[in-house]
């Protein structure tokens, strides 16, 4: 199997990797289910951005000026 990123960078992912096993206290099924949840609330938020952004609203949820880019 041929190495799909540099060696730099794979290196960055095995000491985050490293880093989230550490923060649950080297259980690993703890880390990945905590990675799961993470990525499930970002996911939530980029679609609620999106809902946003495709409503035409600007960010205070008012809606855009016309006219406005």
């Amino acid at each position: 199997m041929s190495e799909r990123f540099p060696l730099t960078e794979n290196s960055h992912y095995e000491q985050a990797c490293d880093q989230a096993i550490a923060m649950c206290g080297g259980n690993m099924r703890g880390a990945i289910k905590a990675l799961i949840m993470a990525n499930e609330f970002l996911e939530h938020e980029l679609e609620e951005l999106q809902a946003v952004v495709s409503g035409g609203l600007t960010r205070s949820g008012q809606p855009r000026a016309r006219g406005a880019a």
